[in-house]
């Protein structure tokens, strides 16, 4: 194929979608089926978006005109999220309309025909905002939670407990606090510190009517606790009308199925154009009581919890996250390690009464009512794992945030990771149970709102499928009246909306999203290695964490060993105990262990088995020594790891690397003879892997996260993969593929990705990499640029030299549409390359479209002749929502609180060249 040809075809991209119904997932389809469904993705496969009932003020006409608009702009489906009405925004004096109302009933009945009417997918959120409750709760219905206060005092002395203030300095920091939540002092307690056992506790007995206590405290150092319960102590964050109040008690299964059936009863025949109802993560602020507590957890564990209950907790804060891991009395090591493992048995149990109060119902609800389950299963208190079994649809998270596209840090994984540290879990329990759909609530966007681009929305969601999510539910949609001040009505996120610049080009993104989707839906995610957390020992010292973002990761290090693996051209899941006592191993080669110091004596067991049958583990860090509930023995853990020690050349210690984990695994693969899938020559922070496999087919899909710089790979696949098959590129802009030949080098630009196609197709069209600028490029200088501002204004300037419009101080916050034009005469085809560019850029040559470039390379033919050069870029919203002073909205996402966004760039940096 000729350069000029590919250079063209690199520039289309299909701007209409097919309206049909997906193919049954799992369906095994030869190549030619996958490969038509991958240029021409059905609906099923396009994002769908987070659409936010603001206020549930919404209203008919206006609710038919946003579907049509996402329609054409590539979106799939929407998940219906009546939500509260966001501050600082004019509502036009139009009404809220009550959650499950008949006129709310009335307008989604409305709304689901419509969304019919033009092949569209409709989920519903179970209530509103997160967690789901109502204001008709009441009692043991609402969430409930036990916290401590822990004051030091110095004896000998006289002193007056107020209970007053105990209940007031237990109260935990929450996100949401209900004004009608109702507090108790539970217990009382003087200890010494160090506390070296129960039998130095002093338990001061508690009278319901006692106002304050007067304690004598003897000399040296004492703790006082008081174990402090609120009832109904937090709110719905973000609850629309009629959805809000206090939380849901998600441990009393009576509630939830009296909430759940309220919900389904006034629903009625709705529920059959409903694909999936959702579940948001469980954020119970740290929730952790119910009547019978104290007896289930006698019943599970075999010892009674109320001895020790006030010293397993910690100082609990946002979203019930521990901030204070040294508060209260120091413990003695001999009852540290024992109030550990108490604490892990109390997480054990909350764990499985969520399991069997929460989710268990909600599920049988789902197919009672014949719509599927799509569900956030983790959050504080619940297995990051095995939270997510038995969810038709599981669902992770995706962020947008500061060092994305730029960092890859290993000091802090959050810098430059989208994927959040659940995605890998979720994927891998989909995985475990044979799952196609996995779902991630994708671009959510509190830090970058109105500074991002359509190429940093790439990076974020080309990471999310290399975390295994196979579906975005793109963060988020905003009903907003057109007629709505500037810049509209904004509850959260990405700024999905038709105001924004890029907006006429987002279909572009949608597509390549869509086309990534319908593959990977089809096919299997390939895994051959194990990692099994230490899941347990994060339990037991610091307590179930938040996820997806927890205070803290035990190890911190623990994200950075699946990288590390996938970056050298292999894939792993995430394992538990409870899936490696079920037999998963069977799966998988290698097992790692990170930092796992306690099993229970039947995963020891079960780890036995596999290294008998050939298996191998390593053991990072450290061998397993200790059982981690309190009534099991250390010695059966030590008993079954002596025995796997026994296959010295299938049973490994290392240590972690203090840095570069990614050379650290590279060296593990050639010391232990680790044969990837694909050896990539020079690993890489920012590039990244996945392999998918089908009966006729492999793919594997490469990104490179890197907005400022490109990379070359050389790669070389295993057999299992070349074997009676050939490569091909399968380009998922513009849904052509071409022949590749091996051994293959493949050129990854900033932010691209290439999906590699090995399938029995011999013959093709041969693909041709674009080129590259020689050492004689030409600088193009001097342009005429016109300003098509977002207020509407228009200016022209001249341009001798490219600058970053945010260098250019009368255009520094400047938001809109920018065209640079140029005219130049070639006596010979040529190629033009933009540079660095900030947006989306398209051109076209004497009035005739030559295509558009929205991330990576900006690389256009041109031809013999004279050449009117037209460039249009599209230039960011922030810094010009940071001059509105005077506007709200624009000043609460810009420059407020940790909002305070910096000058962003944009336009065209260049230097743009000819060669």
């Amino acid at each position: 194929m000729k350069r000029r040809s590919f250079i063209k075809r690199g520039s289309l991209l299909a701007s209409g979608f097919v309206l049909q119904r997906a193919l049954p997932v799992g369906m095994v389809l030869s190549e030619e089926r996958l490969y038509t469904l991958f240029q021409n993705p059905v609906m099923a496969s396009r994002p769908f978006v987070r659409w936010w009932w603001n206020g549930d003020k919404v209203e008919k006409l206006e609710l038919a005109r946003e579907l049509r608009m996402l329609r054409d702009a590539g979106i799939g489906g929407v998940e219906i999220n009546p939500i509260a009405f966001p501050e600082r925004t004019e509502d036009m004096g139009i009404a809220s309309i009550d959650w499950l109302s008949p006129a709310w009933l009335e307008l989604l009945r409305f709304t689901l025909g419509e969304a019919a009417s033009l092949g569209m997918t409709c989920d519903l959120i179970v209530g509103s905002g997160w967690p789901f409750g109502a204001p008709w709760l009441e009692g043991d219905e609402r969430s409930r939670v036990r916290v401590i206060s822990a004051i030091k005092l110095e004896g000998p002395v006289e002193y007056q407990a107020v209970v007053a203030d105990l209940i007031k300095d237990a109260y935990p920091a929450i996100s949401a606090p209900f004004a009608g939540r109702v507090s108790k002092l539970i217990s009382l307690s003087l200890v010494p510190t160090p506390l070296n056992g129960l039998e130095d506790v002093k338990d001061i007995p508690v009278e319901a009517t006692r106002s304050a206590y007067r304690i004598s405290v003897p000399p040296g150092t004492h703790m006082l606790y008081g174990l402090v319960e609120f009832d109904g102590f937090s709110k719905v964050i973000n609850g629309a009308p009629g959805a809000d109040g206090p939380v849901l008690n998600h441990y009393h299964k009576a509630a939830v199925q009296t909430y759940l059936d309220r919900m389904s009863d006034a629903l009625g025949p709705l529920t059959r154009h409903i694909r999936c109802f959702f579940t948001d993560s469980l954020e119970l602020e740290g929730a952790n009581w119910c009547e019978d507590m104290e007896k289930e957890f006698l019943s599970r564990r075999g010892y009674a919890l109320k001895p020790y209950l006030p010293f397993i907790l910690y100082k609990t804060g946002n979203m019930g996250n521990n901030i204070d891991p040294e508060y209260g009395a120091k413990h003695g090591e001999v009852f540290r390690q024992l109030t550990g493992r108490v604490r892990f048995d109390f997480d054990l149990t909350k764990t499985e009464l969520l399991r069997e109060r929460f989710v268990e119902p909600f599920l049988a609800w789902c197919k009672q009512n014949k719509v599927l389950s799509r569900m956030q299963a983790y959050g504080r208190g619940y297995d990051p794992l095995d939270g997510s079994f038995g969810v038709d649809i599981p669902e992770c998270e995706t962020w947008i945030k500061a060092g994305l596209g730029t960092q890859m840090s290993e000091e802090d994984y959050r810098v430059g990771r989208a994927y959040t540290m659940i995605n890998k879990y979720v994927s891998s329990a989909a995985h475990l149970q044979g799952k196609k759909i996995v779902s991630c609530e994708e671009l959510t966007n509190t830090d970058r709102v109105f500074n991002e681009t359509l190429e940093l929305l790439k990076v974020g969601s080309d990471q999310s499928v290399i975390s295994g999510v196979t579906h975005a539910v793109f963060h988020g949609f905003n009903y907003s009246p057109q007629s709505a001040a500037f810049p509209g009505w904004v509850r959260y996120g990405t700024f999905f909306n038709e105001r924004n610049p890029w907006w006429p080009w987002v279909s572009h993104f949608t597509t390549y999203r869509a086309r990534l989707t319908a593959i990977f839906q089809e096919m299997t995610m390939y895994t051959g290695i194990a990692l099994l957390p230490p899941t347990a020992d994060t339990w037991n010292k610091y307590g179930a964490q938040n996820t997806p973002f927890p205070a803290l990761i035990h190890p911190t290090y623990q994200p950075l060993i699946w990288e590390a693996i996938h970056k050298n051209g292999d894939g792993c899941d995430y394992v538990s105990e409870k899936t490696v006592r079920a037999g998963c191993l069977k799966k998988y080669h290698t097992l790692f262990l990170i930092e796992v110091e306690s099993l229970s004596p039947a995963t020891a067991s079960a780890l036995y088995d596999f290294v008998s049958r050939g298996g191998r583990i390593f053991c990072i860090e450290t061998i397993p020594s200790n059982a981690e509930s309190l009534l099991e023995a250390d010695a059966s853990i030590q008993d079954w790891v002596s025995k796997m020690k026994a296959f010295s050349d299938r049973f490994f210690l290392l240590k972690k690397p203090s840095k570069d984990f990614i050379g650290w695994y590279r060296q593990i693969q050639q010391d232990y003879s680790l044969k990837p899938y694909v050896v990539i020559d020079r690993p890489n922070p920012f590039v990244n892997q996945v392999r998918y496999m089908s009966k006729h087919s492999e793919a594997i899909f490469f990104i490179n996260s890197n907005m400022e710089e490109g990379y070359s790979l050389e790669l070389s696949f295993a057999q299992e993969i070349t074997s009676g098959k050939w490569p091909w590129l399968w380009d998922a802009v513009t849904g052509e593929r071409y022949r590749l030949e091996l051994p293959l080098r493949v050129d990854l630009g900033p932010a691209d990705s290439k999906l590699i196609v090995f399938d029995k197709k011999e013959k093709g069209e041969v693909f041709n990499a674009l080129p590259v600028a020689s050492g004689s490029a030409v600088r193009l200088d001097g342009w005429s640029v016109e300003w098509q501002h977002i207020d509407g204004g228009s200016t022209h300037s001249e341009m001798e030299e490219l600058k970053d419009v945010k260098d250019i101080p009368a255009y520094a916050s400047f938001s809109g549409i920018i065209i640079y034009r140029k005219t130049i005469t070639l006596e010979a085809g040529k190629s033009l390359d933009l540079g660095k560019v900030n947006g989306v850029s398209s051109l076209s040559v004497n009035g005739v479209s030559k295509g558009v470039r929205w991330f990576g390379k900006r690389i256009f033919a041109l031809e013999k002749g004279e050449n009117r050069l037209e460039i249009t870029v599209t230039a960011t919203m922030g810094n010009y929502l940071k001059t509105l002073t005077k506007n709200p909205i624009a000043q609460y996402w810009t420059n407020e609180q940790r909002k305070n966004q910096p000058i962003q760039s944009m336009g065209m940096a260049g230097p743009v060249t000819i060669y």
